[in-house]
């Protein structure tokens, strides 16, 4: 096979294998310092709904700085320097924000954690802009859907594992110093810290790959994306889809422990469930979005994942019912399912859109573009939450009889249903629009949604004898079978 770099055989390998580590490393400091608990810390913090929304606005307004770190690349053209230095610096904001419980008050340690998110998005923006563009010249095209799926794969189960332990360390933790509660998140984020720092030192061993010269100027190469014209319709796809899921998205875990009443460690048990799909299928799609298109496979999951936001309505009729539970179950199982497909697929279809050579100004406007949509959603629904939180749009179904009176709520909708029903709104839209995008191999969706189902019965039909149990129970710790990232 050809490589894009001068390097051996063997370095070549072990630079495929420390990208997998590193992506691994990540992902699990994100796990612990993200998400969850950084919702839960928040509202430790006594963070408004406007806050809340501010927490999951800061990774994406930060990605502004994708412009300069363009310039930035460009003007260097050491990638691996530059994101190795970058993700280093940025991770230290986790350290600062582990000690926020111990030096400051709970009103300034909301602030704190603010900024200390801003500063850590910001200048990690820089080396998500540098290793884009690196990872667009060092991974094999024809791989990339199978090499970044069984990448996401296993980052996403030891996610599973570590998401439980956290949980519950925090419901221990809880128990055990009801009075010091904030300080068990000190440690998660403490933990997360220690973990980002061993990701910098694998990015260090991956290769670096030498950027190709582009004499154009700076705007002639910052504007090439927005000349091309597939590849502006791809920016209007990302635009209002990252608009969509980020308009309620965000807010789950709020409606969660909030409106439906539930705990941290019930909260934490979902969300592991919807990891747990999601690694499942991972290397499934990854499989269709080489075999197909990275566009056949969106074509599925974003409609499944839209399915799911509006199911969110009908948890609550006008409050918890015996179905609610069950229901919340579902949503989470099948978004786990399409988060897969979607992770996988809209990074990919960049990669694949984006001109080998040329891919910095290219996926980093389409970072800047998702950025934007997902920055300005979670503040929107933020700021309006207290307004729709009076708000109630309700259909009765009534009948009367001499003796009684009976009434059935048909549709309720308040408060966080509106915002639910406004994201798949945008969402129909998103799809309207990722439909025009050109990709080449692209199939109907039909074809990749038969394989989906087919995928789903299989093991249904398994567990009909002994051998098919076992399979599906061991199906989840098949990663650990060690694999050769370059084996075609």
């Amino acid at each position: 096979m050809s490589e894009p770099c001068q390097l051996s055989e063997e370095d070549y390998k072990k630079g495929l294998r420390a990208v997998i580590m590193d992506g691994v490393m990540s992902h699990l400091m994100t796990v612990l310092t993200g998400g969850v608990f950084l919702v839960g810390m928040g509202l430790k913090l006594g963070a408004s709904n406007f806050q809340i929304g501010l927490l999951a606005a800061v990774p994406a307004l930060t990605q502004l700085i994708q412009l300069p770190a363009i310039y930035l690349v460009e003007k260097i053209r050491k990638r691996r320097w530059i994101t190795v230095t970058a993700a280093l610096v940025s991770r230290f904001a986790w350290l600062f924000v582990a000690l926020i419980p111990f030096l400051f008050s709970a009103s300034l340690g909301l602030g704190l954690l603010i900024g200390c998110l801003f500063f850590h998005f910001m200048v990690g923006g820089i080396a998500s802009c540098s290793w884009h563009s690196w990872m667009r010249d060092f991974v094999p095209e024809h791989q990339m859907g199978s090499f970044f799926s069984n990448r996401l794969r296993i980052a996403t189960m030891l996610g599973v594992v570590f998401s439980f332990l956290a949980g519950f360390f925090i419901d221990w933790w809880k128990v055990r110093f009801p009075e010091f509660e904030l300080y068990g998140y000190s440690f998660l984020f403490a933990l997360g810290f220690v973990v980002g720092l061993l990701g910098v030192v694998f990015l260090r061993k991956i290769p670096d790959v030498p950027m190709a010269l582009d004499r154009r100027k700076f705007l002639d190469v910052l504007s090439r994306p927005l000349k091309d014209k597939n590849f502006r319709k791809l920016l209007i796809f990302l635009g209002s889809w990252s608009f969509a899921i980020n308009l309620a998205a965000p807010f789950f875990t709020v409606y969660m422990l909030k409106r439906i009443g539930l705990g941290m460690s019930m909260v934490v048990g979902l969300s592991i469930l919807s990891q747990i799909f999601n690694f499942s299928f991972l290397t499934l799609w990854g499989k269709w979005t080489d075999h197909y298109s990275n566009k056949s496979v969106l074509q599925v999951s974003c409609p499944l994942f839209m399915v799911c936001v509006l199911a969110w309505t009908f948890t609550t009729m006008p409050e918890a019912h015996f179905l609610t539970f069950p229901l919340i179950v579902l949503i989470h199982a099948i978004m786990g399912i399409a988060m897969a497909g979607i992770a996988i697929a809209s990074g990919n279809i960049g990669l694949k859109l984006a001109p080998k050579g040329q891919a910095t100004a290219y996926l980093a406007a389409g970072t800047l573009v998702n950025s934007i949509a997902a920055g300005i959603a979670p503040i929107l629904g933020g700021s309006f939450a207290d307004f729709f939180a009076v708000c109630n749009l309700s259909l009765n179904v009534k009948w009367s009889s001499p003796n009684k009176v009976f009434i059935f709520d048909t549709i309720n909708i308040n408060h966080w249903d509106f915002f639910f029903i406004f994201s798949f709104v945008v969402g129909l839209y998103s799809l309207h629009r990722l439909s025009l995008i050109d990709e080449h191999g692209e199939v109907g969706e039909k074809v990749v949604l038969k394989e989906l189902v087919e995928s789903i019965k299989s093991p249904i039909r398994s567990m009909s004898s002994i051998a098919g149990v076992f399979e599906v129970l061991s199906y989840p710790f098949s990663f650990i079978v060690k694999r050769n990232p370059l084996k075609k």
